[in-house]
């Protein structure tokens, strides 16, 4: 893995995808982030984001979920 291309999910733009490879965040918000099918190794795509720390959309596999910014902020992301 280059550590150079692994970026927040809140640095991606729109239509950028990726892999996830950490959540860094306690064993909670990991929970609600597996919960929804963010897991580490699985393929990301950011939908959407609004200006000024607002939720972020995003398509894992199938199915489109909606995040809060700061848990948006402690998925780590591997860009192609």
């Amino acid at each position: 893995m280059s550590h150079k291309n692994v970026v927040s999910l809140i640095k991606l733009k729109s239509g950028q995808s990726g892999v996830v490879v950490g959540l860094e965040a306690g064993r909670g918000a990991t929970h609600r982030l597996e919960s929804m099918g963010i897991r580490i190794g699985k393929n990301i795509k950011k939908i959407s984001g609004m200006f000024f720390h607002g939720p972020v959309m995003v398509q894992v596999g199938h199915t489109q979920v909606g995040i809060g910014y700061g848990m948006a902020s402690k998925v780590l992301v591997e860009v192609a």
